[in-house]
């Protein structure tokens, strides 16, 4: 008798168990209008406090959504592929991707976007069979940088580049903006001045590019030999999140602080309070928040069947903003509070 009552009592338990558990799965991602669950993924180029602030707005997204939401952030090109093709693999109902070598992931982008729904954010890949781009035009904002460059250098002067890595689309055409914007060209997205060939013209020198690969060390020994080469240097530029504090730090080790101007991309915390400091002009902002959330919501809203959201050019504009001194704490108050710091 004790025996038939203990295995009731397991079934009992054990019924119990499975129920909460398929409420469990069936509430996780689920919409709030009690669609069938819904899950994407975003793919960061890389790991940096620019892709903290985009997985904080993917991840409201889906929450105000009701759908999961993965923020992966692969080291390099080969894990990045690894990582979508694990995505698909996984049934994700979309993807939003920045690709770290557009050129030589078409056949991997491809490959995903015929079993998903698959969008570029950040960086482009233009070749590829992607649905659309959502970011900023980065030759625009190239131009843009190269235009603080010329306030704060106003006198013309030698110009150093410091970023990343120069394979992603996105880093080609910031760049190239911010050459053509000092040297006085017209517009032209399609030109490409290869590093350490760029000319003189007019009142500013561009020394050259120096990459790192996302090397930290490496980023911040490129800035301390080219105050060791250049020591009239005029401007140092830095075109990734984390050029412009290491840039910062070799100049405090250097004594060069407010000797060299510096401009900047992106809102790391040392660039903005660089800013108050007075020693960084003023940076290049991008929204990686809102490259996060409008990622998700619009995968989403494909998954729903809304192909509205599919812009008529191929690409959904969030535009740059630049930052000074006279807007640097209002900007910075508005992230913190989107971060929920």
């Amino acid at each position: 008798m004790f025996r038939l009552f203990f295995d009731m009592q397991k079934t009992l338990i054990a019924g119990l168990s499975a129920l909460v558990a398929g409420a469990l799965v069936s509430g996780c991602g689920k919409s709030e209008d009690g669609g069938s669950e819904r899950s994407y993924a975003f793919l960061t180029n890389g790991v940096a406090s620019f892709w903290d602030i985009c997985k904080v707005g993917a991840e409201t997204a889906g929450k105000d959504l009701g759908v999961e939401v993965s923020v992966l952030m692969p080291d390099g090109v080969v894990q990045q592929n690894q990582m979508l093709e694990d995505v698909v693999i996984r049934g994700v109902e979309g993807i939003a991707i920045s690709p770290i070598d557009a050129e030589n992931q078409v056949s991997a982008i491809n490959e995903a976007a015929a079993k998903t729904r698959l969008i570029t954010a950040d960086s482009d890949a233009p070749k590829s069979d992607r649905m659309f781009y959502l970011g900023m035009d980065n030759y625009e904002a190239g131009r843009m940088c190269g235009q603080l460059v010329k306030e704060a250098l106003p006198d013309g002067g030698s110009v150093m580049i410091f970023m990343g890595r120069l394979e992603q689309d996105n880093a080609k055409g910031r760049r190239q903006g911010l050459i053509d914007e000092l040297l006085d060209r017209d517009p032209d997205p399609t030109r490409f001045d290869p590093p350490g060939q760029v000319p003189k013209e007019g009142k500013y020198e561009i020394l050259g590019t120096l990459t790192d690969q996302f090397d930290r060390v490496r980023g911040k020994q490129n800035v301390d030999d080219t105050l060791s080469a250049h020591p009239d240097l005029g401007c140092a530029v830095g075109l990734f999140v984390f050029n412009p504090p290491l840039i910062l730090e070799s100049l405090k080790s250097a004594g060069k602080l407010g000797q060299v101007k510096v401009v900047g991309f992106d809102e790391a915390d040392e660039t903005l309070q660089g800013i108050i400091d007075g020693h960084v002009y003023g940076t290049l902002v991008q929204n990686p928040y809102e490259y996060g959330y409008q990622s998700i919501k619009v995968l989403d809203a494909l998954a729903k069947g809304d192909d509205s959201v599919i812009p008529e050019n191929g690409f959904i504009s969030v535009p740059a903003r630049m930052i000074r001194k006279d807007n640097v704490e209002e900007f910075w108050a508005d992230l913190n509070q989107k971060l929920g710091k």
